[in-house]
C-alpha cells in the first residue's frame, strides 16, 4: 500500500512538471491572440475612440504597447520591473510603468502606477479596463456562482448519465434502451442556448414554475441567502448544462457495460445465484467506469467553457458571463486572467483523469 502511494505521489509531481511547457505555451499562444486582435488598447482605456493620432501614438508610448511582442509577453508574464522604456513619448527610456500606468485611481487627475509587481507569475494580474479593480478580485468575486454551478452539473450528469447508460446495457434492445438511446442523440445534438430558450419558455414563463434567469435576490445588503433556500434558481441552468453531458455518459457507459457484461467473471458471478442488482451495479459498473475517468478531464475543461454560453443565458453571475462582457468590452487584463486560470483547470482535470484510472481499476499500475 505504501508502495503504491509512493508511485502515485512521483506520478502526480512528474506530471505537474511535464505540464508547466504547456502551460507556458497557452500563455504564449493566448498572449498572441490577444496582441493580434483589432482595436486600440488606448482607445479602450481612455474611452476616447475620436483621440487624435498624435495622442494616441504619446499614450501608446507611455503604455509601453509600441514595443516588440517579446517584451510585451515577457512584461506582462514576469513583471516589469527588470524593464526601462520610454513612458512619457521623449525617445528616452526612464521608468518601468505598467499596462495601466496612466490610470488615476484616486481621482486627483494625476496617473498613478501600479508598482514593479505586475506578472502573472507573481501572482498579479494587472487591473480591469472597466472595473477599475484587481483581475484577481474580479475573478473571485464571480469563482463562487462558477463552481456552484459547475460542481451541480457534474453531480447531476454523474447521477443520471451512469444509472441510464449501465440499465441501457442491461436492457438492451428493450424500450428503455430505445429511449434513452433516442433522447441522448437529442441532447447531444441540440445546442445548449435553443434548449435553454425552450425550457425558459415552458417551465419559467408558461408554467411559472422556476425563476427566469439569476442567481438568487439579494437582501438588502446585496448578498444571496443560504444555498437551500435559492435552489430553485439552479433548476435550470443545471439540467440545461449537464444535459448533454447526461448523454455522453450513458452512451460510454452503455458501450462499456455491454463489454463488461460479457466477461467470464460476470458468468461466474450469475451462476453462483447473486443478484442482478449485485451483478450488474457492484461488479458490472465498477469496472465499466474507466470511460467516466477519461471523460472527466474535457468535461471540466467544457465547464469553463460551456459556462459562458450557459451563465449568459441564465445571466448567472459567473466566471464565464463575466468572460464574455469583458471580450466584448475589450477588457483585456480580465479575459487574459480567466484564460489562464481556465487552462490551469484543463491542466488538473486531465491529471484527475489520470488519477482515477488507478482508483477505479487496480490493474492499472503507475510507474
Amino acid at each position: 500500500m505504501r508502495g503504491n502511494t509512493t508511485h502515485m505521489i512521483k506520478y502526480i509531481f512528474r506530471r505537474l512538471i511535464q505540464s508547466i511547457p504547456t502551460f507556458f505555451g497557452i500563455t504564449l499562444l493566448s498572449y498572441l491572440l490577444l496582441w493580434l486582435a483589432p482595436g486600440s488598447v488606448v482607445e479602450r482605456l481612455y474611452l476616447a475612440p475620436n483621440i487624435k493620432a498624435e495622442t494616441r501614438a504619446r499614450l501608446a508610448a507611455q503604455l509601453g504597447i509600441n514595443d516588440p511582442f517579446h517584451i510585451q509577453y515577457l512584461r506582462w508574464l514576469a513583471g516589469d520591473d527588470w524593464l526601462r522604456w520610454d513612458t512619457d513619448g521623449d525617445g528616452v527610456a526612464d521608468q518601468s510603468f505598467t499596462l495601466l500606468a496612466k490610470l488615476d485611481e484616486d481621482g486627483d487627475g494625476v496617473p498613478e502606477p501600479p508598482g514593479d509587481n505586475y506578472g502573472i507569475l507573481r501572482g498579479d494580474f494587472g487591473r480591469s479596463f472597466v472595473k477599475k479593480q484587481p483581475v484577481m478580485d474580479v475573478f473571485m468575486a464571480n469563482l463562487p456562482a462558477t463552481l456552484e454551478l459547475g460542481i451541480a452539473t457534474v453531480l447531476t450528469s454523474l447521477a443520471i448519465g451512469i444509472p441510464v447508460g449501465v440499465l441501457s446495457a442491461v436492457t438492451r434492445g428493450r424500450a428503455f434502451d430505445n429511449v434513452s438511446r433516442v433522447m441522448a442523440v437529442i441532447f447531444d445534438a441540440i445546442p445548449n442556448f435553443y434548449l435553454a430558450y425552450i425550457l425558459i419558455f415552458i417551465f419559467a414563463v408558461l408554467l411559472d414554475l422556476v425563476p427566469i434567469g439569476g442567481r438568487c435576490v439579494p437582501n438588502l445588503y446585496g448578498v444571496c441567502p443560504p444555498f437551500y433556500v435559492r435552489l430553485v434558481y439552479l433548476i435550470l441552468p443545471t439540467f440545461v448544462f449537464a444535459a448533454g453531458f447526461i448523454a455522453l455518459f450513458s452512451r460510454y457507459v452503455r458501450t462499456s457495460t455491454l463489454e463488461v457484461l460479457n466477461q467470464d467473471y460476470i458468468r461466474t458471478a450469475r451462476a453462483k445465484g447473486l443478484s442482478p442488482q449485485v451483478v450488474n451495479f457492484r461488479h458490472a459498473m465498477r469496472n465499466a467506469m474507466i470511460p467516466v475517468a477519461t471523460l472527466l478531464g474535457p468535461i471540466i475543461t467544457n465547464i469553463w467553457a460551456g459556462a459562458i454560453v450557459i451563465e449568459t443565458v441564465f445571466a448567472w453571475p459567473g466566471v464565464g458571463r463575466i468572460a464574455f462582457t469583458s471580450a466584448i468590452q475589450q477588457d483585456y487584463p480580465v479575459v487574459m486572467g480567466i484564460v489562464i486560470f481556465a487552462s490551469i483547470g484543463t491542466i488538473l482535470g486531465f491529471l484527475l483523469s489520470d488519477i482515477l484510472y488507478v482508483l477505479i481499476d487496480p490493474r492499472i499500475r503507475i510507474h
